[in-house]
């Protein structure tokens, strides 16, 4: 489910331009069904905003001291690790509720470009990316190209939100962030109420902003469809991700981008990953399990299979992250599991299971069958 975050595309449309990301050949307006779209169309049309999910948002790096300094952190496939240890490596400050680099001079910063259509459409809009058609970082690309051709227009009709993923999805500047793209949508299409489509973890995002905002997204919105979205928790990728990390990129790629032990060390650090443990108060019908091969003490330290109810796992990562820790410019900083964060999750748990639907609002829930889903959240 979160292991494709980076490879959500509609294969319906695959279409294979060879112009990418923002430079784009002129088209002329199309509709799905390849018929001309009128003005009288035009003018009924709906705006749509993009919520994109975890590690769906392209990251900018910028210096505090330098105003010039700009650089993307988040995504690139050449000096990736490096870069994202230097500029993405950070601490939960339990005071704000905020995830803080590790450089103090550092502010990560999500790119407004193309109303914020570019921080999610191709994640490395990088030369090395286009060339070498790497479409594991074509994010919401072919969806963005899809509405255009149905008439969609940028800025009017069709809207991008990303956001820093390292936060809580409950935290005050991405809900801020998304209140003003529901209020700019919903004028500049003249007052109609917005459409959303969110991607995996943007549910988590919208669902608590509806919790904390419920008049205001009665207000700007008209539908709301959701894919992928671990409602209840995504109990193997995320205990996975506390325990031994997170991969986004497979095969020979992998060796180009960031390590999973790299990507470890951040997320549990991460209030959105513990928001995506699973809930303790969902009735499964198959209650998620994690195996775990242990060594033996007493069968001369061979290992046994030792199998844990993922929804208390706490003493699990509580004991395999007591030693854990990060080297960062020469000093050494204790990363375990982080009761604080932890907590936090749980209030965040008790504002999404208080969300409500406004009655003016309709609800869509898209999720894939392909695969057999090891344990039914939906």
């Amino acid at each position: 489910m979160l292991g494709a975050v980076l490879r959500i595309r509609l294969r319906v449309l695959r279409r294979h331009l060879r112009l990418r990301g923002r430079r784009r050949r002129p088209r002329s307006r199309r509709s799905c069904g390849e018929t001309a779209v009128s003005e009288e169309e035009e003018g009924t049309r709906e705006p749509v905003l993009l919520v994109s999910g975890m590690g769906g948002s392209v990251l900018h790096a910028r210096r505090r001291s330098d105003p010039k300094f700009d650089h993307r952190a988040w995504v690139r496939i050449l000096l990736a690790d490096s870069d994202f240890k230097k500029y993405l490596w950070s601490l939960y400050n339990a005071d704000t509720g905020y995830v803080e680099s590790l450089d103090d001079d550092v502010e990560i910063v999500v790119p407004e470009d193309d109303h914020g259509l570019f921080a999610i459409d191709v994640l490395d809009p990088s030369w090395f990316v286009e060339i070498l058609h790497l479409t594991m970082v074509y994010h919401f690309h072919d969806m963005i190209d899809m509405l255009i051709e149905c008439g969609y227009e940028k800025g009017t009709t069709l809207f991008g939100y990303g956001y820093d993923f390292r936060q809580s999805n409950r935290i005050d500047k991405a809900l801020a962030g998304l209140r003003a793209k529901l209020e700019t949508a919903y004028k500049a299409s003249g007052g109609k109420k917005v459409n959303i489509i969110s991607h995996s973890m943007g549910g988590l995002l919208v669902r608590c902003f509806m919790s904390m905002n419920h008049d205001v997204f009665a207000k700007y919105v008209n539908k709301w469809i959701c894919i992928a979205c671990p409602f209840q928790g995504a109990p193997g990728c995320i205990n996975d991700s506390l325990l031994t990390g997170l991969q986004f990129v497979y095969g020979f790629e992998s060796f180009f981008f960031v390590s999973r032990w790299t990507m470890h060390q951040l997320l549990v650090e991460c209030p959105s990953i513990y928001e995506m443990l699973p809930n303790p108060n969902f009735k499964w019908k198959e209650k998620p399990i994690v195996q775990v091969w242990r060594k033996n003490p007493d069968k001369d330290g061979t290992a046994d299979l030792v199998l844990y109810e993922a929804t208390e796992c706490v003493s699990l990562f509580e004991e395999a992250l007591q030693n854990n820790e990060l080297k960062y410019n020469g000093k050494t900083i204790a990363v375990p599991f982080n009761m604080a964060i932890f907590k936090w999750a749980t209030e965040t748990r008790r504002i999404l299971e208080n969300a409500k639907l406004p009655d003016t609002v309709s609800f869509y829930s898209i999720y894939g069958t392909s695969y057999e889903t090891p344990y039914d959240v939906w």
